[in-house]
């Protein structure tokens, strides 16, 4: 993959959370509450939640090991983050954009 240095270094910048971190995130009733959960709204699982759980299988592999459909993944998630870090708002600390961003393994208040 020509490119995968790039992706990588874009999303360790765009991932700022640990997997620890990520992992405790997720389990939390705060990380469930937001996020669109697509065109099936009686989904339990918002594409945020189950974009976290993918980023956190990203995290625990090595390098070597990553495949095309998690660099395909690491694009998505460097996208996500950027477009969302413009649309900042007054309150971050408690806010659903805080929250869904750190679904998506950036907590904007580490910046």
């Amino acid at each position: 993959m020509p490119d995968s240095k790039l992706i990588e270094t874009s999303f360790a910048v765009a991932v700022n959370m640990t997997a620890g971190e990520l992992d405790q995130w997720l389990a939390s009733p705060e990380s469930l509450a937001v996020g669109w959960k697509g065109s099936n709204e009686e989904r339990e699982e918002s594409v945020g939640h189950s974009s976290g759980r993918q980023i956190l299988q990203i995290l625990r592999k090595r390098n070597a090991d990553l495949s095309e459909s998690d660099y395909a993944h690491m694009r998505k998630v460097v996208g996500f983050v950027k477009r969302h870090l413009a649309q900042r708002p007054d309150n971050m600390v408690t806010s659903r954009w805080r929250y869904s961003l750190m679904n998506w393994g950036h907590d904007p208040l580490k910046d």
